[in-house]
């Protein structure tokens, strides 16, 4: 795939902030998984860098900390950013039917606590 690297050029590849959104929703509540913390981590910092134009996470550290069907995800993103506003709307649906929305368990145990 083209153009890996550092990602910086992202932001400018969405029709709008909602889109933006949706795609960022779709990594954070579906890819990130705070029982795996590296790999949230690094998800995370990808989420991130959707939206930013400077170096907040590589390809390269995408490829060393996130699992391989999680990988392939964000594989697809940046080449759907990169492509069209179509393919990330397609990208969107179908990583909400492949990915179902991660439990917050941090969220969880802190919220129970009196």
């Amino acid at each position: 795939m083209p153009r890996w690297g550092c990602l910086t050029d992202l932001h400018g590849g969405f029709r709008d902030d909602e889109q933006l959104s949706r795609a960022r929703d779709v990594v954070v509540d579906r890819l990130a998984d705070d029982r795996e913390q590296e790999e949230c981590r690094y998800l995370i910092r990808f989420a991130w860098q959707l939206r930013m134009s400077y170096r907040e996470v590589c390809v390269e550290e995408l490829r060393a900390h996130v699992g391989a069907e999680k990988l392939a995800a964000v594989e697809a993103l940046i080449e759907a950013v990169r492509t069209s506003h179509d393919r990330i709307d397609a990208w969107i649906e179908a990583a909400e039917q492949e990915f179902p929305v991660i439990e917050d368990r941090g969220h969880g145990i802190w919220s129970a606590q009196p």
